[in-house]
């Protein structure tokens, strides 16, 4: 009898250590996603799963281009998956052409899927705040991103993490690059 208690003891220890550590991970250094919807296509496509990597902006900010996941404000458990565009401090401006203007010169970059055809609201300069990021989805026309005033400027506090890791489907598993 009492090598059976020691036993469950032992037994309820190990899972308890089980369950904490992975806790410790999903809420401090990665959490898996799935993307839903076509607005990072070509890069990130619907029902990817991903492992958003939480820690490593803990140590640095995030960067230009990177592929960062927030909290949609209007809808529970619901998160969006955009590129950084704007930085903090900066001012961001698109142009009836499509241009895409940080402070005042055009943003050399290629993620964009096609031409931007609404700038939204960044039709006016916007300017960034100290905490504030300026997101797109890659595909620029089928995207509800900054430029729409139900998603706007993204806060520093707001992002979960950067996009890591496809883990799903199996053909397309490897690390996502962003630049």
């Amino acid at each position: 009898m009492k090598r059976v208690l020691k036993e469950i003891l032992s037994t309820s220890i190990y899972l308890l250590g089980v369950l904490l550590v992975t806790y410790l991970i999903i809420h401090f250094v990665g959490q898996r996603t799935e993307v839903q919807g076509g607005s990072m296509e070509p890069k990130l496509y619907s029902e990817d799963n991903l492992i958003v990597d939480k820690i490593s902006y803990r140590f640095h900010d995030p960067e230009r281009f990177d592929i960062i996941v927030f909290p949609y404000q209007y809808a529970d458990n619901t998160y969006y998956i955009k590129r950084i565009i704007g930085l903090p401090g900066e001012t961001v401006q698109i142009d009836t052409e499509g241009n895409i203007w940080i402070d005042g010169e055009i943003l050399e970059e290629n993620y964009g899927k096609e031409v931007i055809l609404n700038p939204g609201r960044a039709y006016e300069p916007i300017v960034l705040g100290e905490d504030e990021y300026f997101v797109m989805g890659d595909n620029r026309n089928n995207s509800t991103d900054s430029r729409d005033p139900s998603v706007g400027n993204i806060r520093r506090e707001d992002i979960v993490g950067r996009a890591w890791l496809r883990i799903l489907p199996l053909n397309k598993f490897g690390f996502i690059r962003h630049r």
